[in-house]
């Protein structure tokens, strides 16, 4: 028997609907993939970077080298946000929330000598512009506990600022400066930075730590001009 043959038109409209079997789920997976990709879209925000300078590992802690860590991390405390490690910048970090303007504070986890390559790429990642930066660190040319803050300048001998200068090709980044005094003739300068502080001085550190804190947070909030002025 011979089969019965379907009308042109129903043949065309059968082929039709296995060929749309076959294309919509493409279809769908598009728009899937679509939303997913709307929904990483971020606003941008104008990042500002704050970075605390200092050596990894707990027995650096309280070294005068360390007192950059201590006040970033300080400040985290004030922001009520928690560090994350990042293995691709090799350092610690912790964002405000999303705002106008967003706080992101580093600490990097490459050792003083290195600190330049954690935060420059930091920076490039998150579009960060050097007049947004602002490195906190021991400054061995200013009696212990005086703070200044500078728009830019010259590493002063400084490892970890030169590191930073070299990797971004430039100095004009702020700096908060925190001083720890002078070693003895007879003691080696390396030796001294990454002794501990005395008793005396951790006491003193409460108050001071406290106004580098504030520093920091006037900086970010109205700008290097009104810190300079309320804390040089």
């Amino acid at each position: 028997m011979k089969k019965e043959q379907l009308p042109k038109n129903q043949k065309s409209s059968r082929k039709r609907r296995k060929f749309l079997r076959r294309v919509q789920p493409r279809k769908r997976n598009l728009r899937r993939k679509k939303k997913k990709r709307r929904r990483k879209k971020k606003r941008n925000l104008n990042v500002k970077l704050i970075v605390g300078l200092g050596n990894p590992g707990n027995k650096y802690t309280k070294t005068r080298h360390n007192i950059g860590y201590r006040v970033v991390k300080k400040l985290a405390e004030k922001y009520s946000i928690e560090f994350k490690r990042s293995y691709l910048t090799k350092s610690l970090f912790a964002k405000s929330l999303e705002g106008p303007e967003q706080i992101m504070l580093v600490l990097p986890l490459t050792f003083m000598n290195l600190s330049g390559r954690a935060i420059s790429k930091i920076a490039k990642r998150n579009n960060v512009s050097l007049g947004d930066i602002l490195v906190v660190h021991d400054d061995i040319d200013s009696p212990f506990g005086k703070i200044r803050i500078r728009p830019s300048g010259s590493d002063g001998g400084h490892q970890g600022l030169r590191s930073i200068i070299d990797t971004l090709s430039s100095d004009e980044f702020a700096r908060v400066k925190i001083g720890i005094g002078r070693p003895q003739k007879k003691e080696d300068v390396v030796n001294y930075v990454l002794s501990n502080f005395s008793r005396e001085e951790e006491e003193s550190l409460i108050e001071i730590i406290a106004r580098a804190v504030d520093c920091c947070n006037v900086w970010f909030e109205t700008g290097i001009e009104n810190a300079m002025n309320e804390f040089n």
